[in-house]
């Protein structure tokens, strides 16, 4: 799992570090019973603040997608995806009908978002 920080991102840092562990558990990259890094390590490794990362981390434990063990650090918990990959869905439909509705202002059609998709999609591959 590779966690990467973005400046430019509207997003707090703690919160970037979630939503990549939530991308992580939902796309297999963990798995239940895996260590996460330390708390001071991956500050470290990501030059920021323990504070920050310590709170990406109980969040997580939070909602249930992290457990901690007393002197050993962080797990993975065993949990349903389908609740996560829908949250996930969930946001994206939210993002999708704020685009959509910028489109509709800038008086795109129909057909002239499908084309742009399409060619957008096809980048991505």
């Amino acid at each position: 799992m590779n966690i990467i920080i973005s400046n430019s991102s509207n997003l707090a840092i703690y919160e970037q570090i979630v939503n990549q562990i939530k991308s992580a558990i939902i796309n297999k990259e963990v798995v239940a019973g895996d260590a996460m890094p330390s708390i001071r390590g991956l500050a470290k490794d990501l030059q920021i603040s323990v504070i920050t990362t310590k709170r990406a981390y109980e969040e997580l434990e939070k909602e249930g997608l992290l457990y901690s063990v007393t002197g050993k650090g962080f797990y993975i918990c065993e949990q349903n995806t389908d609740i996560l990959k829908e949250k996930k869905i969930s946001m994206i439909e939210k993002h999708l009908q704020d685009i959509l509705n910028e489109c509709k202002a800038a008086g795109l059609s129909l057909e002239d978002i499908q084309d742009m998709i399409e060619v957008l999609y096809q980048e991505t591959e």
